[in-house]
């Protein structure tokens, strides 16, 4: 694929838009519109697509060789089904999206060449989301003959391209997002729980540990698993249960008792598979676990 031969309009600068737009435009295609409707959009269009023209829809998909939709994921379909009953595709174009949930049959009313990529990538909508996007997959879906066109446009961005049948999209985007989506919420309780006890910084104090459970778990999978619940250590679980039940009376943090009880039954099971446990301490760690879920307090 000639890199300088697209001329690529992006629907929706947020986070994801304006950092693939950028991408796109460093390995030499030429961004000819984008669309931003939000102050937030519009100040990160500025930075980081200077000088690109800020338009309607209609004018960004009629100008554009590659359309890439960077939208919400429940707007897509009728946003691709209204332009197309307005006749604003053509079939020479080159459509894509950046929804983890959808395949290509999004982008069927399009008539257009469809592609469907994902990148693995927890985006801030900044420049330093540039090299990390060089160091990520992206997903691409499309139907066999364009699945080269997908794979170049993500080599060409320094990405590494990984291709997903379009059936399994949903358990792909499962899998990114509970990793992605549900550490954002456990790390943000436990540094809650930390200033609550008087630390200045919490995020040093969790920063060495949680680089070595990712990274021990990326290298060596389940059995990276450590910690009270994988030793069958009862009495330490017991008692963050009691310290978690004060918490949430003092505080209103009873979510945080809720994720560590529901993580804590899913960390039993893969510390009985991991032969950490035998079946009697498993059964003594749910019993605990199930105590505290139902306690009135």
């Amino acid at each position: 694929m000639d890199q300088t031969r697209l001329g690529v309009g992006i629907v929706g600068t947020g986070r994801v838009g304006a950092v693939m737009g950028r991408a796109l435009r460093e390995a030499g295609h030429a961004i000819v519109g984008c669309t931003a409707s939000s102050e937030a959009s519009r100040d990160r269009a500025s930075a980081m697509l200077p000088d690109v023209p800020i338009l309607d829809v209609e004018t960004v998909v009629e100008r554009s060789e590659l359309v890439l939709f960077t939208v919400p994921d429940d707007i897509l379909p009728e946003l691709v089904s209204g332009l197309a009953k307005l006749g604003k595709f053509n079939s020479g174009q080159i459509v894509a999206h950046c929804a983890g949930r959808y395949g290509t049959e999004v982008l069927e009313p399009s008539g257009a060449i469809p592609l469907a990529l994902h990148p693995s990538l927890s985006f801030t909508g900044t420049s330093i989301d540039l090299p990390r996007l060089r160091q990520a997959t992206i997903a691409v879906t499309a139907p066999k003959p364009v699945l080269p066109i997908g794979q170049a446009l993500v080599v060409e961005i320094g990405a590494e391209p990984v291709i997903v049948a379009p059936a399994d999209r949903p358990l792909y985007h499962a899998a990114i997002s509970h990793a992605a989506n549900h550490t954002v919420v456990i790390l943000s309780q436990a540094l809650e729980l930390l200033a609550s006890v008087g630390m200045e910084n919490p995020a040093q104090v969790l920063h060495s540990l949680v680089d070595a459970s990712v990274n021990n778990t990326l290298q060596s999978g389940p059995s990276a698993l450590t910690g009270p619940v994988s030793r069958g250590d009862i009495g330490t679980v017991e008692a963050h249960l009691e310290a978690l039940t004060e918490f949430s009376l003092a505080s209103e943090g009873v979510a945080t008792r809720d994720t560590y009880v529901a993580l804590a039954r899913a960390t039993v099971a893969r510390a009985l598979t991991n032969g950490t446990i035998t079946d009697a301490q498993a059964t003594a760690l749910l019993d605990v676990l199930q105590a505290s879920s139902t306690d009135p307090k």
